[in-house]
């Protein structure tokens, strides 16, 4: 009888090692698999375990898929109780649309760790407001959750070698606000909504009370000539949907607006939206390079985010490459 091989790892962290060098151990442990004709490479998922670097075996998958040719990569399996089913299907088809035919989805009913972990896999979205969310979320990364807490103690692992950088997303001064309360870079989302006023009133609401300047992320777009941009832009509008209940949202079309009232149960007199429109540099480089100096020396930025509102690949590869050469020196440093 034939049969095959295929092996699970559990990211173990060896005796003095750290999670890092574990999550490497797995990395080379599946590039080997692959080597040797192994059939698949599946990863564990444990939760607030020091010894195990398995909390997001998903991630690790994308990893290991992207540095070997052949095996099947995949988790075995998913605690299934901890996540929205919606959320575990869009994660897997992601895997397996980066690569095809390569991916497993093992699903089980274990919750992978104590109890404390558990409760704080399955919080839900309206289980706190979006601060107090926060504050949970900067105690998970800087270490245990504190004393007084209903989960005091409970580690979030693997700790990495450097912690992840802290932005806060926003469209308005209270997002400035919250984010120099907390100690957070501050990006504005300009990409969204280009209101001078509020931008304005957001970049410095951070800049004065933080001393730092903001990031700002903004509609770029660059072609060869002023023309051919023009021409290849269409009208740029959002809209911002206010609901009654004090809830607001952007949204491309005034269709989703309805869409988005209609799945939340809300009629035509529950919401409200108004027209936005996005703050938004695009022409021939030398243009796009002079307006984003005036905005940096207008807003005191020194970082932007580029969001190139294009769907052909081709047209943002150039558009990335011209705005990269309008500069001397490197964008990182412009």
């Amino acid at each position: 009888m034939s049969y095959s091989l295929s092996i699970l790892d559990k990211s173990p962290v060896a005796e003095g090692a750290t999670p890092a060098e574990a999550l490497r151990h797995t990395i080379a442990l599946a590039k080997r698999a692959d080597e040797l004709g192994y059939r698949r490479f599946w990863l564990a998922e444990h939760h607030g375990a020091e010894m195990l670097a398995s909390s997001a075996p998903e991630i690790v998958a994308a990893h290991i898929l992207a540095h070997t040719k052949r095996i099947r990569v995949g988790c075995g399996g998913v605690m299934l109780q901890h996540y929205s089913p919606y959320k575990v299907a869009e994660v897997f088809k992601t895997l397996a649309a980066l690569a095809p035919g390569r991916v497993d989805l093992g699903v089980g009913k274990a919750p992978g760790g104590l109890p404390y972990s558990t409760r704080a896999l399955q919080q839900r979205p309206d289980d706190a407001d979006f601060e107090t969310r926060l504050i949970e979320l900067e105690a998970c990364l800087e270490g245990a959750l504190p004393e007084g807490h209903a989960l005091a103690g409970l580690l979030a692992t693997p700790v990495p070698p450097e912690p992840p950088q802290r932005i806060l997303l926003g469209g308005g001064p209270a997002s400035a606000a919250l984010a120099e309360r907390r100690g957070w870079l501050f990006a504005y989302a300009g990409h969204f909504n280009g209101d001078p006023e509020t931008l304005a009133r957001s970049l410095e609401a951070y800049g004065r009370i933080a001393g730092r300047p903001a990031m700002l992320a903004i509609q770029a777009f660059a072609a060869e000539t002023q023309e051919k941009a023009e021409r290849r832009i269409g009208a740029q509008s959002l809209y911002k949907v206010r609901f009654a209940d004090g809830r607001s949202v952007n949204l491309p079309s005034l269709d989703l607006a309805a869409e988005f009232a209609r799945q939340a149960g809300l009629s035509e007199q529950d919401y409200r939206a108004e027209e936005i429109r996005p703050l938004f540099v695009f022409g021939a480089p030398d243009r796009v390079r002079r307006e984003l100096d005036a905005l940096a020396d207008r807003y005191g930025v020194n970082e932007f985010i580029l969001d190139t509102p294009i769907a052909d690949f081709d047209e943002r590869l150039v558009s990335i490459e011209l705005i990269a050469g309008a500069f001397s020196t490197s964008p990182e440093t412009a």
